[in-house]
């Protein structure tokens, strides 16, 4: 039976996950199979891999044959390279102990790469977000500014509204006293109409003490 290493897909419509597995050649893709293996994350930037790399290799030297893809997940994760250290120990042409340093350089260098790209995205990141925020701030004050503009024109325009608003009632305010000085005066001429009248009236009085006085003689 021919054994195979492939990619099992699962997941949602646009955001596939992938199980890495070993199955019968003629199995459907997403059919039955004999192990899983680990899994497989395209969607995060680095891509995430989990491999139970023991058990990988041990298929691997059984003489499980992996797909392209499989290939390229496994050599990631170092299984290719520990196949090939293992079969220069199987032929006596490497020790064990020295197979196991490398493979264990090799791992550290790895990972140390892997490790140097998450950095560089996060700092790519950041400087993103920094950059972003900084144009916001740009934004933000413009807008600040613009408004304030806004608002000193309209306290502008009101206080020109007051001022010609004033300027208008100020002739009113000065004609007031000028009413109030005649209303003075009117009571005055009463007055002295008072004042005439009893005079009016007191020479006709005189006038008829006259004719009485011509009649006694």
């Amino acid at each position: 039976m021919a054994v195979k290493i492939r990619l099992a897909r699962r997941g949602r419509k646009k955001q596939a996950i992938y199980d890495v597995v070993v199955a019968d050649a003629r199995a459907p893709r997403d059919g039955r199979f004999i192990e899983k293996l680990g899994s497989y994350n395209p969607n995060s930037n680095p891509a995430f891999i989990s491999i139970d790399e023991e058990k990988a290799l041990a298929w691997v030297m059984n003489g499980a044959q992996p797909t392209d893809t499989a290939r390229a997940i496994l050599s990631h994760r170092g299984v290719m390279y520990k196949k090939h250290l293992q079969v220069g120990v199987n032929k006596g042409a490497i020790t064990q102990e020295d197979a196991d340093k490398k493979y264990e350089a090799w791992l550290q260098e790895k990972d140390s790469k892997v490790q140097g790209k998450v950095d560089s995205l996060a700092k790519e990141k950041d400087a993103a977000n920094k950059s972003r925020l900084e144009a916001e701030a740009k934004v933000n004050s413009a807008r600040a500014e613009e408004l304030a503009k806004k608002r000193l024109a309209i306290e502008e325009a009101e206080a020109a509204t007051k001022a010609e608003a004033s300027a208008e009632e100020a002739p009113v305010a000065e004609e007031t006293p000028a009413a109030e000085a005649e209303a003075p005066a009117a009571e005055a001429k009463v007055e002295e109409t008072k004042e005439e009248a009893p005079a009016a009236a007191e020479a006709p009085a005189e006038e008829a003490s006259k004719k009485e006085d011509k009649a006694a003689e």
